[in-house]
């Protein structure tokens, strides 16, 4: 098993090397120049350097300077320690703007896929064991519902409803109009209230594929021949579902499962962007808008990072599930 696991470590960290050298290389032939946009403000201001001046010193303080493959190693070095420089529009260091924001991604993605995964995959094994019934039939009428409404229709009723007419919840915000009177614990139960509807939404979207995809599997699984075999010996349905069909199920599940990791740190930008929520989809998609190469080079390397990692885990998870992976 750990030869197994150090196999793939290796191929994630070349994979890993040549993502970044892509990501930088794709960052150096942007045609928009904000270097040129930052050193044209920089220049009107009373006593400033001419605008060249600046362009030269803003292409030497983030090594626009130099030829592609020496400015990669030259941001690799430097990526390896840490140091990802200052964010062009946010005025702060790259670092610094990713942890203000992405704990609120985090907590909205990991309740959200938590909830996704605790009704999808039992509503999906449930549907299968009753196929064409009238169970089966109303999970797949709310799979398909949940995979065609689009997030701001379900964020826009949700708001309608529970933040209009009832008033249970503020309509947008990451706290209350009267969080600062509130107690530690207040404030605390107050900005939970705050991601409820965002919670909501997300996995109001996220369950209906989730919930055909494993009912498709595990009608397949039913379907195999250890599975009547398993039923001709006489073992209750029970622990047929649940301890022949239900693991082998989970086989394709974890691909999932494991692709799901960077979705938790990705944030939704819709959904942040709907609630004010201000978490790190929204301040990345308002960074690449805006041309901000240091803290979407360093975005983009940390959702390439999830993504391997994700797929570590899932080839591990393969490895628990399925024994014969680990002989492969």
């Amino acid at each position: 098993m750990l030869k197994f696991i150090i196999k793939r470590l290796l191929i994630s960290i070349a994979i890993l090397f040549a993502v970044m050298f892509i990501i930088y290389t794709i960052m150096r032939s942007l045609p928009a120049d904000y270097v040129e946009t930052v050193a044209r403000e920089l220049s009107t201001k009373p006593g400033s350097l001419p605008r060249e001046e600046w362009i030269r010193r803003l292409n030497v303080m983030y090594g626009l300077d130099q030829n592609i493959v020496k400015g990669f190693f030259n941001w690799l070095g430097k990526a390896a320690k840490g140091e990802f420089g200052d964010s062009w529009h946010y005025t702060v260091p790259v670092t610094e703007k990713f942890k203000e924001v992405i704990w609120f991604s985090f907590y909205l993605g990991a309740a959200a896929f938590v909830l996704q995964m605790s009704i999808s995959i039992p509503l999906g094994v449930l549907a299968a064991k009753k196929q064409y019934s009238a169970t089966d039939y109303t999970v797949t009428v709310v799979a398909l519902i949940g995979i065609s409404l689009p997030t701001f229709f379900v964020a826009t009723i949700l708001k309608l409803i529970f933040s209009i007419k009832l008033q249970w919840f503020d309509i947008s915000g990451r706290v209350s109009r009267n969080y600062d009177t509130l107690t530690p614990f207040g404030q605390f139960l107050d900005q939970a209230k705050q991601f409820v509807l965002p919670i909501v939404t997300l996995v109001v979207i996220g369950i209906g594929g989730m919930m055909r995809y494993t009912r498709t599997n595990m009608l397949e699984v039913l379907n195999s021949d250890y599975i009547r075999t398993a039923r001709a010996k006489g073992l209750s349905e029970r622990k047929v579902i649940n301890h022949h069909a239900f693991r082998n199920t989970l086989i394709p599940i974890v691909t999932i499962i494991g692709g799901s990791l960077p979705g938790l740190f990705s944030g939704a930008l819709i959904t942040e962007t709907l609630f004010s929520l201000g978490g790190i989809g929204f301040t990345s998609y308002t960074a690449m808008t805006t041309g901000d190469i240091p803290f979407t080079m360093f975005y983009l390397t940390f959702m390439a990072i999830l993504t391997l990692l994700g797929t570590l885990i899932a080839d591990i998870l393969y490895a628990v599930v399925d024994p014969r992976v680990r002989v492969n």
